[in-house]
């Protein structure tokens, strides 16, 4: 089930230079949440330390990351992760984390000239925690991980990795002047990351 299941996935790869879509409107703001967070292939993840000399504060590290493969996107940002990791370690005692994600990692604000700290140049921060997916999850998540990632399949079987997601309690999103806006979860899941026509906002990852 979970071979299929990766099989069907992957077949969307082919068609991940040739979908082109849109940004989303700064007025859409769960849309745009939704169109960085599948847009992005990794993010930085802030943890509570738990590792002096720094113990109690934030610390910040970069993850890999995958909503689904290429046109597929679930909203739900998957990772792939080992205790042997400083950061897991932090979750293990404190599951609690943010996560930033910004259109700086693709064309998207280079091709406008935006600078990544801009407010044009959409990033957005989750609310939330990091728990390990259930038995029933890890075929989505392999699935997810593995189109956007394929050099993890040959990752050190001696580390143990395992599949883990973020879920969501609060949505931040800076993507125009103004300031940032929240966006509920209920909302984020709602919404539509992506939306293709033929403008002169169209671009590729």
């Amino acid at each position: 089930m979970c071979r299929a299941l990766l099989a069907v996935f992957l077949a969307l790869v082919s068609a991940r230079y040739s979908d082109s879509v849109s940004a989303p409107p700064h007025e859409e703001v769960a849309r745009m949440a939704r169109f960085v967070v599948h847009k992005c292939d990794w993010a930085s993840m802030a943890t509570i330390s738990t590792h002096e000399p720094v113990k109690g504060q934030p610390f910040s590290n970069v993850f890999s990351i995958s909503d689904g493969p290429v046109g597929n996107g679930t909203g739900t940002p998957y990772m792939y992760l080992t205790h042997m990791e400083i950061s897991v370690q932090d979750l293990q005692v404190n599951p609690l984390a943010s996560l930033s994600v910004s259109l700086a990692q693709t064309h998207y604000c280079k091709n406008h000239g935006f600078d990544p700290q801009s407010p044009l140049c959409a990033h957005i921060i989750l609310s939330g925690s990091v728990i390990q997916v259930p038995d029933s999850e890890v075929c989505v998540a392999k699935a997810a991980l593995f189109d956007r990632h394929p050099e993890m399949a040959d990752w050190p079987t001696d580390h143990s990795w395992f599949f883990a997601r973020f879920n969501i309690s609060q949505v931040w999103v800076l993507d125009y002047f103004g300031g940032v806006k929240t966006v509920s979860p209920e909302e984020y899941y709602r919404a539509a990351p992506t939306h293709k026509h033929s403008g002169s906002d169209t671009w590729r990852t």
